[in-house]
């Protein structure tokens, strides 16, 4: 677990350093640094070293059911991934591709084949790694809600729908391993590549070419126009500082200063809580664009409190058969914030 420890006590070293940049040139700047920045505390490094290894470090006591599993999954999961982890509506399959020969040989033989798509039993080699994931970043609308138990609990479920694990199983930090045994792709990860560190070999066998270059770089790859409006505008989603910016993607922001125009409180919380992973300001996404939404509700008296009930418990079938999840962890002042702000899209 030291690699998240080490890194949130490198954390606040850099912040040290960042922060010591605005006192260069000062008559002490020595001990302008001294100053800034402090030692990360026990509690602070615990709340980052959530990690849990292939080797199974990190990995919380605690227990769950398939039939646990089953009713956090219908709840929390479902709307998204399907009943059965089989959806491919929104993401990709979770579930399926994976056979008893697969469970005994550890290499999954679908994975060389024609299979259209490949799902997630399918591709990890560690139960950890699934374990993991569910616990830092499910349910996509509230990441880390979950307690260990219900983690346990919905990856037994995860494993039983793969027929990795029978329906009356109970998955716990005891038993994890044994599991790991009969994982269908365990043998599919390999280090036998130029990427590992100390192999001293490149990944590529290219010979690196120095002579007759090109006089002037010709751009041959850029996003196409019809794609550069799908998640909004790129340039307010990517981070304040460092060399790289985003772009400003929307077309009306193409001639536009980024700061030229502060966005609206309700925009920004559309961004903070992934709404834009769904849905856009002026075309379908997964769901329908916000200015489709504002048309839909013009004119009804009671719009605002409608839509608010809708992003509050979520719903299906006024836009198609792709759920949308309830948001039960968003305060009321933002949700009210963010339907004012739907509502008045062009």
């Amino acid at each position: 677990m030291s690699t998240w420890a080490d890194t949130a006590r490198a954390l606040a070293l850099v912040a040290g350093c960042v922060a010591s940049a605005a006192w260069a040139g000062t008559a002490d700047t020595a001990a302008a640094r001294a100053a800034l920045g402090r030692t990360a505390t026990a509690a602070e490094v615990a709340a980052w070293d959530i990690d849990v290894r292939p080797d199974f470090q990190g990995l919380p006591k605690g227990s769950g059911t398939v039939a646990q599993g089953q009713k956090v999954w219908d709840g929390k999961c479902a709307s998204c991934h399907g009943d059965f982890g089989e959806s491919n509506e929104v993401f990709s399959p979770i579930v399926g591709g994976t056979t008893a020969d697969d469970i005994r040989s550890g290499r999954v033989a679908a994975m060389t084949g024609n299979q259209p798509y490949r799902t997630t039993l399918m591709k990890v080699s560690t139960v950890s790694t699934l374990w993991d994931y569910i616990h830092r970043a499910m349910p996509w609308n509230a990441p880390r809600s979950l307690s260990a138990d219900d983690v346990y609990a919905v990856t037994a479920y995860l494993l039983n729908l793969g027929e990795i694990v029978p329906a009356d199983f109970t998955l716990s930090d005891a038993n994890i391993a044994g599991v790991q045994r009969k994982m269908p792709n365990r043998n599919g990860m390999t280090t036998e590549h130029g990427m590992w560190p100390g192999r001293g070999r490149p990944d590529t066998h290219n010979t690196a070419c120095m002579k007759d270059c090109e006089a002037t770089v010709k751009v041959v790859s850029a996003m196409p126009d019809y794609a550069r409006d799908s998640h909004g505008d790129l340039s307010q989603q990517q981070r304040g500082f460092g060399p790289t910016r985003g772009v400003a993607a929307l077309a009306s922001a193409q001639a536009v200063s980024v700061a030229a125009a502060p966005m609206a409180p309700g925009a920004k919380l559309t961004g903070q809580y992934q709404c834009m992973a769904c849905h856009a300001l002026d075309r379908k996404v997964v769901g329908p664009s916000f200015s489709d939404i504002a048309s839909k509700y013009r004119g009804q008296v009671d719009a605002h409190a409608a839509l608010e009930r809708k992003v509050r418990a979520g719903g299906q079938g006024a836009w198609g058969s792709v759920p949308m999840p309830p948001q039960p962890q968003i305060p009321e002042s933002d949700i009210r914030a963010m339907v004012g702000w739907i509502l008045e899209a062009k």
